[in-house]
């Protein structure tokens, strides 16, 4: 979670003050500098902070106006931020002039923003109430090599069309995407739990417990963003999160493996084959063995 989060901000806050990228500096939070910060989970990483950083932002340029706009005697509204410039009036300062001028005339150059997710509510009394403030979806199709006399297998191609709204960085995004399908994927097909007898796990860490390698990923991958997404609800820019939703794209890996298992005796139905779907668990479905009892 999180992969790219200092990246969207910066760029916020550069949109804010029509500012180059570079000319952003982004720090490490701390409840030093925001006591009641809310952790990157739930997707929420560019909603919350991205708002914040928006809000903050306009209560600068709020107060850069305010203060330009009294000196040069017209009104606020007619002062604007453009290309790294302030234009006031016919008049026009590079960004960092137009600071010394505010911080010369004791104008604060600091601000906290804020956001809170509107219309979210729910009751865990009556199970009724809105605990989303908007959905993102997905489709995947995935194409996957099953050897039978082993259970081994690959997935040769996947493609993926994903909604993320309005993107703030498409090439963000696409990387988020590929991760969580291939994250996806391995859960439901190599990461397999195991206990003892006496109920100590036993894939307690990478030498035991399978997580999907660079290697595991499609030979073939086509990742696709839906151009004409925009989110219908008020978030930052109209985007959507893309943390942990693509992470259900990988399902279609172990849908493939189970139509793999069906084509092989003709069924009409998927296979019980149940999650993960490890090399063993086909190798027995293949030969006829009752999964259940492995």
């Amino acid at each position: 979670m999180g992969q790219g989060l200092n990246t969207k901000i910066a760029q916020i806050v550069a949109n804010e003050f029509q500012l180059p990228l570079d000319a952003i500096k982004i720090t490490a939070t701390s409840t030093g500098k925001v006591p009641n910060t809310s952790a990157t989970a739930a997707s929420s990483g560019s909603d919350l902070n991205g708002m914040a950083a928006k809000n903050a932002a306009e209560k600068i340029k709020s107060r850069m106006a305010e203060y330009l706009a009294a000196e040069a005697q017209i009104k606020p509204e007619a002062i604007a931020f453009e290309d790294g410039m302030v234009i006031v009036g016919a008049n026009s300062y590079d960004f960092a002039e137009a600071v010394r001028r505010c911080y010369m005339g004791r104008i604060s150059l600091s601000a906290t923003g804020f956001y809170s997710t509107p219309k979210v509510h729910w009751d865990p009394k009556t199970f009724k109430g809105r605990p989303f403030y908007y959905f993102a979806y997905g489709a995947a199709c995935s194409e996957v090599a099953l050897d039978l006399l082993t259970g081994e297998n690959r997935i040769l191609r996947a493609d993926i069309l994903h909604d993320v709204g309005k993107s703030l960085n498409p090439a963000i995004d696409i990387g988020q995407i590929e991760g969580g399908y291939v994250q996806g994927a391995g859960w439901l097909t190599t990461e397999e739990l195991v206990w003892d007898s006496k109920g100590k796990l036993l894939t307690h860490a990478p030498s035991t417990y399978k997580i999907p390698a660079c290697s595991d990923r499609p030979l073939d991958f086509r990742v696709q963003l839906f151009s004409e997404g925009e989110n219908c609800e008020d978030t930052i820019h109209r985007s959507k999160a893309v943390g942990e939703p693509p992470l259900m794209l990988g399902t279609s890996v172990l849908m493939a493996l189970s139509h793999a298992l069906q084509s092989v005796n003709g069924s009409s139905s998927y296979p019980n084959l149940n999650a993960p779907a490890t090399p063993e668990r086909l190798l027995m479905q293949s030969v006829g063995l009752d999964q259940a009892n492995v």
